[in-house]
């Protein structure tokens, strides 16, 4: 999808960002950081596929429909052209545009609506998960780079994606009270959905970064950078917001929200295991 008609209704302007104060002696050696951050790019940079299906899923509400279209998406495909222009600058020998096609040939077809959860209460919930792991891996990104550009880019997009959360997590309300979601089945979407984020868009998108990267490497090699990109995003983890994120849904008492922190803190380590 094209840039909005009028850029000055993001909440940030890429051509602000000065892509030549960036520090290539502070990145360009860095191969994990190169891989983590070209999936990133190619995940986020698809992100009209899957924004299509929700706009579709909730064209009988215009609230949330007009603002997945006219705000949700927009910002999402400005984090990948950010992100694509940021690895261009850093590592102009890779063939980004060609990885990025083969990405999407396999990509795409994961992008139906047949993924979604089955009511909006439960998609909405679902949605929460998603954005409190792609907050948590650019505040990750923010604080394991020294490189000013990167970091002010992960902090743009973080911040979005936090804005992202809260809106659908204020549809989330509306939508459970409406439905009579109960806490189980909501507890359910959240479980599920966690246990997701193991799969598909980060591993997909890391093995064709690979495959252009190093058309020769093995699936050995692979699974080495695999580990070594889970290896960073664990160790820069912000455990104890991504846990509150998760659990705001079900709307605990304290009592069992602060139960609740030590278990679901080892589980998320697990799970937030590659970029989402």
């Amino acid at each position: 999808m094209t840039p909005p008609a009028d850029t000055s209704t993001l909440p940030w302007q890429i051509e602000k960002i000065d892509f030549s104060r960036i520090q290539l002696d502070r990145i360009r050696d860095n191969q994990t950081m190169f891989y983590l951050l070209t999936a990133s790019s190619f995940i986020e940079s698809g992100a009209d596929l899957y924004t299509s299906n929700l706009v579709d899923f909730f064209a009988a509400d215009p609230e949330v429909a007009a603002w997945l279209a006219q705000h949700w998406e927009h910002e999402e495909m400005q984090h990948g052209r950010a992100l694509r222009m940021y690895v261009q600058y850093v590592w102009p020998d890779f063939a980004w545009q060609d990885a990025f096609e083969s990405f999407l040939q396999e990509y795409g077809k994961l992008c139906t609506t047949e993924e979604l959860e089955a009511t909006p209460a439960q998609e909405l919930a679902a949605r929460c998960v998603v954005e409190t792991g792609t907050s948590s891996l650019y505040r990750a990104i923010n604080a394991c780079t020294d490189e000013p550009v990167l970091r002010e880019i992960a902090d743009h997009i973080r911040r979005d994606e936090v804005s992202h959360y809260k809106n659908f997590y204020h549809f989330f309300l509306r939508y459970r009270q409406e439905q009579k979601l109960s806490r189980l089945a909501t507890f359910g979407t959240l479980a599920r959905r966690l246990l997701e984020l193991r799969n598909s868009d980060a591993e997909i998108a890391l093995r064709h970064v690979f495959a252009y990267r190093q058309p020769q490497g093995t699936a050995a090699e692979q699974a080495d950078i695999n580990k070594r990109v889970t290896s960073l995003i664990r160790r820069n983890l912000p455990i104890e917001m991504t846990v509150k994120m998760l659990l705001k849904p079900l709307q605990l008492s304290p009592r069992w929200q602060k139960s609740l922190q030590w278990p679901l803190s080892g589980l998320t380590q697990i799970f937030m295991r590659v970029p989402l």
